[in-house]
């Protein structure tokens, strides 16, 4: 149904690397594989689904199943090698004990467990999959689900908490700042390569509640020095705070015997009076009075009342707020790792999967050692600015360059512009560093007659759009020109006040800003100078850096024009909206973009609702400013999982071709559509030193199509950023669509080259420019949500209760007002 891969690429010298997957090296030896349907009534928690499971596998896997194994998901099926000694469908009688039972939601001890046969699974079938004599189908994928349930089956059913294809365990765990805790954890996969099936095996890590007295989190929650100054109460603010972070967790209560202490009760609200007058009754029968009786109660999803202090937050509940930026700090930080400890942590892992059991040894046997892999190494590019420059070009090494000696391609020209302080800072300060900015802007290639905009100062607390007004009007009346720009000094990092800068620059006065964070007033080096600068000249229509026409044939050939597209989706207790952008270069060399905004119609929806409307817009501004048509366009597409490559092909390719169509129903230009995946857990590792950065990741330009990549489609993995911290993440690249016939080296030389044309950096990175820029745009869109909270994922509506959105203005649409 995909593009099919043309023959290997050939460009680049050759490495040898190694990938954090292992070979299967036996299939199942029986010819089929039977599935079963398993339902449990009444319906329980899936802890305890793990319960009666065991149970029922211990009372008939050898008095009933001649000790046939048994492969269980935890939720829904159960595989085996041989068919079970029943016919179509068998139900057994299960009974746990009362320590069993963990939950106040059920109370009924007497189960039914029900298998009905449901599938019969040819692993032959796989096998001509993987040797590309078949097309992908229901029986291929119903073979790399068994295989993926059943590598899961051993940690499934042991003592850690599951998420998706990763577990994950307490031990190691580190707290983050609020009441969040980082858990470590693996993630493994079976995956489709060339001629065999490979597990991918990876770190993990991800956010959980801490758990522990509900006393303890509640102080952390609202900022209190300790349990003692909860004696008084809490107000109405605080009481929505906690009701809004709580609801939905499990709680156990503490006060009752060793039995009562398994059951857990799920928060459904917080009262809204205290727990004043309420009394309980402890292990030993007496009645005792609350310590904290100004405390709310909890409600449960029954509608019990249970007082705070006796209530103990269970652990392994997954996190799912959106991070702050300080506790995104402390995750990164304690997630990053090596190469080389990360390769060590990964093999130390397959201990803890227990690939060589009894059990897995029935079905499959798995190899021990990493892949090793040939990889290219792709030429770097050369980087071109203005012919007036000293260095008027650079070969970049290890994927970074620096502006020593260098001007822009394109210098833009600054008349009108106003500078608006949010403080006090003193204006002797922001004169100097205006100077310096200037003065370096000018070394680059900019021309800044007006060297002496005016300076304004605001309160940061008050109303931004008004003082942004002014500082506008202010610019052009000293110009006497339509004000091009708007510096603005922000006293901190405080989303909610950048947020509202780009708000109103955006979208109600249509003026391109640009921030920068007072501390750098005095102590801003020169490269700081210069990353300013490489923002506001690109803002203003300038061109940083470009690639030559040889560099870049596909370009060169024909007119082409190239597309990113990104969909950005809220955190999960959120009500935003999902929100698509594209990006499409407006110039012959593809340094210049434009960009269309549009709210996705429901959220968390993943194909891209208007975009023919958004590629006819693109395709409207590639017109005006080239006075050509494309003739050929290059699609990337991010944030695509694999299980939507079907319906995004089917619905967006069919968009692609309305907008050229409503245009002109003889405009039909050829079309790829290339997939950017980055959400995925392949790692590479070198082999030798000499290809190797100082970090010790591989150099940039490593690119990996065999072995590892898909049996017959037309994809590849591409690492074209150099290493900052930890491992790399090398970007996954995967076309679905292609009428413009690239070859590997065509299409894998070009990808590689636009991650050096970044506009906002001299560095290259780590995914392909056009959908970096789609990205940002997202990311800016994010702010043009007015519901006067930036910074809290949860989303609190405006004064009127409805949430409005901005629409940028279209003169900054055709810029890239987003950098």
């Amino acid at each position: 149904k995909f593009v099919k891969r043309p023959s290997l690429g050939r460009q680049g010298r050759e490495t040898r690397i190694r990938a954090n997957f292992f070979e299967i090296k036996s299939l199942p030896k029986t010819k089929s594989i039977h599935q079963y349907d398993v339902t449990i009534t009444p319906d329980v928690s899936p802890s305890l689904i793990k319960k009666i499971y065991q149970k029922f596998e211990n009372l008939n896997s050898e008095r009933k199943f001649n000790n046939i194994p048994l492969v269980f998901d935890g939720r829904k099926n159960i595989f085996t090698c041989k068919p079970l000694p029943f016919n179509d469908s068998a139900t057994f009688d299960i009974i746990l004990t009362e320590d069993d039972l963990t939950s106040a939601e059920c109370q009924s001890r007497a189960f039914k467990v029900k298998l009905k046969k449901v599938n019969k699974i040819n692993m032959a079938g796989l096998q001509r999959f993987l040797d590309g004599r078949i097309q992908r189908n229901s029986n291929v994928l119903k073979a790399i689900m068994f295989l993926n349930v059943l590598i899961k089956h051993q940690t499934s059913m042991n003592n850690y908490v599951p998420i998706g294809n990763s577990f994950y365990t307490r031990e190691g765990s580190k707290k983050l700042s609020g009441i969040a805790e980082v858990w470590q954890g693996y993630y493994q996969s079976a995956r489709p390569t060339p001629g065999k099936m490979m597990i991918n095996v990876d770190l993990s890590a991800t956010a959980f509640f801490e758990s522990g007295p509900l006393i303890n989190i509640v102080v952390k929650l609202l900022g209190k020095k300790s349990p003692d100054d909860l004696h008084g109460g809490i107000n109405w603010k605080e009481r929505v705070k906690l009701e809004k972070v709580l609801k939905n967790l499990r709680i156990r209560v503490t006060h009752r015997d060793s039995n009562n202490n398994k059951r857990f009760y799920r928060i459904s609200k917080i009262t809204s009076q205290n727990a004043q007058r309420t009394k309980f009754e402890d292990a030993d029968g007496i009645f005792k009075c609350l310590v904290y009786p100004n405390l709310p109660c909890i409600v449960d999803n029954n509608g019990k009342f249970i007082p705070m202090e006796i209530c103990e937050i269970i652990e392994g509940q997954r996190y799912i707020r959106k991070l702050s930026e300080r506790q995104t700090f402390e995750m990164i930080k304690f997630t990053c790792q090596s190469p080389h400890v990360r390769a060590n942590n990964i093999k130390k892992g397959l201990e803890e999967f227990n690939y060589d059991s009894k059990q897995m040894a029935q079905f499959l046997k798995i190899s021990n050692d990493m892949a090793t892999i040939r990889a290219r190494i792709l030429p770097t590019p050369t980087i071109n600015y203005h012919r007036s420059s000293k260095n008027s070009y650079i070969v970049p090494k290890g994927g970074v360059w620096d502006l020593k000696n260098k001007k822009v391609a394109i210098g833009a020209t600054l008349h009108s512009w106003s500078v608006l302080v949010f403080g006090s800072d003193n204006e002797r300060t922001v004169r100097y560093f205006i100077r310096e900015l200037i003065t370096i802007c000018s070394d680059l290639g900019m021309n800044i007659p007006n060297n002496n905009p005016p300076i304004l100062y605001a309160n940061p607390q008050g109303n931004v759009e008004e003082n942004l007004s002014k500082a506008w009007i202010h610019a052009g009346n000293a110009a006497k020109l339509k004000p091009q720009l708007v510096l603005c000094i922000l006293p901190n990092t405080s989303a909610q006040l950048y947020g509202s800068i780009k708000y109103a620059g955006d979208t109600i006065i249509g003026v391109v800003t640009q921030c920068i964070q007072s501390k750098y007033l005095l102590q801003a080096n020169h490269q700081y100078y210069s990353n300013v600068c490489l923002k506001i000249n690109v803002k203003l229509n300038g061109m940083n850096s470009f690639l030559t026409p040889k560099q870049n044939p596909f370009l060169n050939e024909k007119v082409s024009i190239l597309m990113g597209a990104d969909v950005t989706h809220p955190s999960l207790n959120s009500n935003h909206p999902s929100i698509a952008a594209l990006c499409a270069s407006v110039d012959p060399g593809a340094s210049r973009y434009a960009s269309s905004i549009s709210l996705q119609n429901a959220s968390r929806t993943e194909i891209i609702n208007n975009l023919a409307i958004m590629v006819k817009n693109l395709l409207k501004i590639f017109y005006q400013t080239c006075r050509m048509k494309p003739q050929r366009i290059l699609f990337y597409r991010d944030g695509v999982s694999e299980s939507q490559f079907e319906q995004v092909l089917k619905e967006e390719i069919k968009a692609i071709k309305s907008a050229c169509q409503s245009l002109d129903p003889e405009y039909s230009p050829t079309v790829t559509f290339v997939i950017v995946q980055k959400r995925h857990h392949a790692r590479f590792f070198p082999v030798d030193k000499k290809d190797s950065d100082q970090t010790g990741n591989c150099l940039p330009g490593t690119l990996v199509e065999t072995k590892v990549v898909h049996p017959v489609e037309f994809d590849f993995y591409l690492q074209s950023h150099a290493g900052l911290q930890g491992t790399c993440r090398p970007t996954h690249y995967h076309v679905l669509y292609d009428e413009n016939e690239f070859t590997s080296d065509s299409l894998q030389t070009l990808t590689y080259n636009l991650c050096y044309i970044y506009a906002r950096c001299t560095r290259a990175v780590s995914i392909v420019t056009p959908v970096y820029y789609a990205h940002l745009v997202c990311k800016r869109a994010r702010f043009h949500i007015r519901d006067y909270n930036f910074s809290d994922s949860s989303s609190t509506k405006g004064n009127n209760g409805k949430m409005t959105v901005g629409t940028v203005k279209s003169e900054l649409l055709k810029t890239m007002y987003f950098l």
